[in-house]
């Protein structure tokens, strides 16, 4: 399951263990792409918790950390960010980086 996340939440949404979050707008093509592949991970990785945020709807977040391109999917590990991927990547491709963070 992916939660949606806000700038509000962001923080408390993403403080412990493993967090992927998915950085996106309705209007984004690869977006689009990207966001059934982040669902399936979901289901598949209990130990990663699973984020989206619209840049839209929430410019405050996207900016503070100098997001300029979506999809952009940030790994943070005990609310600390450890990996910024940006442009569509598979499943196995953000597998093998989740994997680098989980126990």
């Amino acid at each position: 399951m992916v939660i949606e996340t806000t700038d509000k939440t962001f923080v408390d949404d993403t403080a412990n263990g493993v967090t992927l979050t998915d950085f996106w707008a309705t209007w984004c093509g690869p977006c689009r792409m990207q966001s059934p592949v982040v669902e399936e991970l979901s289901e598949e990785m209990s130990d990663v918790k699973f984020t989206k945020m619209d840049v839209d709807e929430n410019p405050e977040t996207a900016s503070s950390f100098g997001i300029m391109s979506i999809p952009t999917l940030m790994v943070k590990k005990d609310g600390q960010v450890v990996d910024t991927i940006v442009g569509y990547h598979d499943k196995a491709q953000l597998k093998k980086i989740l994997d680098q963070y989980t126990d």
